[in-house]
């Protein structure tokens, strides 16, 4: 749900892909899913942001899908939306349902910057799917912090669409935890 319109999920085989134009607030289905809701509204620079009329509440649509048909929510590191929904803290234990949140970096998978994310997962059965993961620094980074300078010195920015886009090899783990839920 809320994909790109240019999204690896609709090269994956059997994959539902909701994306702008096909509105992910028409999902009607029973599956576990996999949510990727606008974040710039929850982000650290939200402040900045200048969301479309509605736009916010479809992250809190999305948390209230994966309770109720279970699946797994993406969102930047630290995103505001863990307080406003009284999700669990990332890497802290699971809630009253059981639902959890983890702390990844979708350089794991092949992103070319760091890219630290929060996924909230619930209705998960058995355990998370292995993944290989890559530890390397990365050649590109998405923003400069001046904490980072120094770290960012000799790599390029990356354009917009790319560090939106979810690397194929995310999308396909993310997918086999929310089959798992």
């Amino acid at each position: 749900l809320f994909a790109r319109r240019d999204s690896i999920y609709k090269q994956i085989p059997g994959c539902e892909v909701y994306d702008q134009d096909r509105d992910a607030l028409t999902y009607c289905g029973k599956l576990p899913i996999v949510a990727h809701p606008p974040c710039r509204a929850w982000g650290n620079l939200a402040h900045f942001a200048k969301p479309r009329d509605g736009e916010k509440q479809l992250a809190v649509w999305a948390v209230e899908q994966i309770r109720t048909h279970g699946g797994v929510l993406e969102h930047p590191k630290n995103s505001r939306l863990w307080k406003a929904m009284n999700l669990p803290k990332a890497d802290s234990g699971r809630d009253a349902s059981g639902a959890f949140t983890i702390t990844v970096d979708q350089r794991w998978w092949g992103h070319r910057a760091n890219k630290q994310t929060w996924l909230y997962i619930d209705g998960l059965t058995g355990q998370l799917p292995r993944f290989e993961c890559r530890l390397d620094p990365g050649t590109h980074y998405i923003m400069r912090h001046s904490k980072t300078i120094g770290r960012n010195i000799n790599r390029l920015r990356l354009p917009t669409d790319e560090r939106e886009a979810t690397p194929r090899a995310f999308a396909e783990w993310l997918i086999a935890v929310a089959s798992n839920c």
